[in-house]
């Protein structure tokens, strides 16, 4: 995530089967209670020092903060509490998969994402020993400022090309996450209804994300358009040559990306103010009230709509 302190494949042969460059096949399904098996709630103090109190499974069952039936699965934020200044921060939950990828397709399907003032929703994936290991953010944002950003965090040593073949805009070049506030190179979309509010209008959409050796990819389909069918039905094979030109486009040509990116976990999760959020040049450009913090602590009911409503996520590898 901000501020935390591909194209094809080459063919290969297996056998006397040669695959074709981008196809993947399914790896891992989750949908609904298998995202309790699959994932882990991360009951730990928040990176980001947001105004948020991440609490373990039994506690997010229990508190219904997460809930899974058989299709959906819901996180979400507390909305009944009102909070001491002096002590926790808002109920709240991170999920981190307990199984790590390298190359790679991830589809998400997303009904509804978290909304509202001080809010900061993520759906990313991170390696190992971070940053060294690499962080690739598929969706971001604050505030219910979109469209959405996606962004790439490494080491030092690694840069973007300014102009590339995708319908997104780059807003920041340099990946290295020890300058520039560790801003990444981002890419910002086109589509309002990529984020936020415009986002659950449309019911939502489908994002993936691919990882291979010549570069990482971001592709966003809203429910109202047209995706691909193998991303709509979730079939057992994809071909990402089909899908078209990306929103965001990472190739490896300034960056070695191999070396830059090991393995990663999925993380999904939702934090309040913290160091972007927060940040009060930011808050208040978003037209929210008064300091982040206070908003949080005293206006319980403002985060009703401060949920995940996640249908499934699907691995796909080659």
């Amino acid at each position: 995530m901000k501020f935390l302190a591909g194209s094809s494949l080459v063919a290969l042969v297996l056998g006397s089967t040669e695959v074709l460059a981008g196809s993947f096949k399914i790896s891992d399904t989750f949908i609904g209670s298998s995202f309790l098996t699959g994932f882990k709630h991360e009951a730990i103090g928040d990176p980001t020092h947001g105004r948020v109190n991440y609490v373990d499974q039994a506690t997010a069952t229990r508190l219904n903060l997460t809930y899974t039936n058989s299709n959906t699965l819901v996180i979400r934020s507390d909305y009944t509490t009102k909070l001491n200044s002096g002590g926790a921060g808002r109920n709240s939950v991170r999920l981190l998969s307990n199984k790590q990828w390298g190359t790679s397709v991830t589809v998400l399907d997303v009904r509804h994402m978290p909304v509202g003032c001080g809010t900061w929703p993520a759906f990313w994936t991170v390696g190992n020993n971070w940053p060294n290991g690499g962080e690739i953010d598929i969706i971001e944002g604050v505030n219910d400022q979109g469209p959405n950003l996606s962004s790439l965090h490494t080491s030092s040593g690694c840069t973007m090309p300014a102009s590339r073949s995708q319908t997104g805009t780059t807003t920041s070049t340099n990946c290295d996450a020890n300058v520039n506030g560790n801003e990444g190179c981002g890419v910002r979309y086109t589509k309002a209804s990529s984020y936020g509010p415009s986002l659950n209008s449309a019911g939502g959409g489908w994002f993936a994300m691919e990882r291979s050796p010549s570069g990482i990819l971001v592709w966003h389909w809203a429910r109202n358009e047209s995706p691909p069918n193998e991303v709509r039905s979730g079939t057992g094979t994809i071909n990402t040559d089909t899908w078209g030109t990306p929103v965001a486009r990472f190739p490896n040509t300034q960056c070695d990306l191999n070396s830059k990116f090991a393995a990663h976990n999925i993380v999904i999760n939702l934090t309040l103010c913290g160091d972007w959020a927060g940040n009060a040049s930011v808050y208040s450009q978003s037209g929210c009230p008064g300091s982040c913090v206070d908003y949080v602590n005293n206006n319980p009911g403002a985060f009703v709509n401060a949920y995940w409503d996640i249908a499934s996520v699907r691995v796909y590898t080659p």
